[in-house]
This record gives structure tokens, C-alpha cells and sequence, in this order.
């Protein structure tokens, strides 16, 4: 039996677009949890923030829970899955509506570590 713990947190309703999220999970599926914090804080993109509360939630959730130590926690999994859309109108010209529809996301985050 592997002496392996996994631990999960999910954002959800993230209003952000789940292609912009995935762009910065990329980054940091692998790697350890101190690094992934690091590269997150220096990010240039917006979906940094709702990642980086998502991965110290995991990180939490695994030290309260479980007594892992958050320094040997690794990314094992992070996915962004769609949510509902916001529907809204846009006026248009001869009494027209356009819709809008503004994405939300489900950031899932799973870390696992030794205990």
C-alpha cells in the first residue's frame, strides 16, 4: 500500500473563461507547491489570483485535514472545467438584441503528499 495522500479544493464560479485558466495551470501541473506559489505571484495574467487562492486552499485543506506538510505537496491534477454562462443583452440598432455570453469556471486543484 503507497503511503501517498491526495487532497482537492475546487473555485468554483470563477468568472473567467476556463481556455484563459487552463493557459496558467499549464504552468504549474508537476510541480511542488512552493514553486507553483512563486510562479503564480509573478504571473502577468489575471487568472493568477483565483489559481493561486485555489492551490493555498489545497494546500490548507491538506495540512488541517490530513497533517501533510505543505513543504512536500505536489500539483498532481488542475483542471478548469466550464460552468453556467451570464446571459446578458446588448442593444442593437432597429430594436436588435445581441446576446453576451459571459463564461464562468470550476478551478479544480489536487496535491498529494507523503505522510
Amino acid at each position: 500500500m503507497s503511503d501517498v495522500q491526495t487532497v482537492k479544493a475546487v473555485a468554483k464560479y470563477i468568472r473567467m473563461s476556463p481556455h484563459k485558466v487552463r493557459r496558467v495551470l499549464n504552468q504549474i501541473r508537476g510541480r511542488s507547491y512552493q514553486e507553483a506559489l512563486m510562479i503564480l505571484e509573478f504571473l502577468p495574467y489575471d487568472a493568477g489570483g483565483p489559481v493561486w487562492q485555489a492551490v493555498h486552499s489545497a494546500a490548507a485543506n491538506a495540512t488541517n485535514n490530513y497533517s501533510l506538510d505543505k513543504k512536500k505537496l505536489i500539483i498532481e491534477e488542475a483542471f478548469a472545467d466550464e460552468g453556467p454562462k451570464l446571459k446578458r443583452i446588448r442593444p442593437r440598432a432597429q430594436g436588435r438584441a445581441y446576446r453576451i455570453l459571459k463564461p464562468t469556471c470550476h478551478i479544480t486543484i489536487v496535491v498529494k503528499g507523503t505522510a
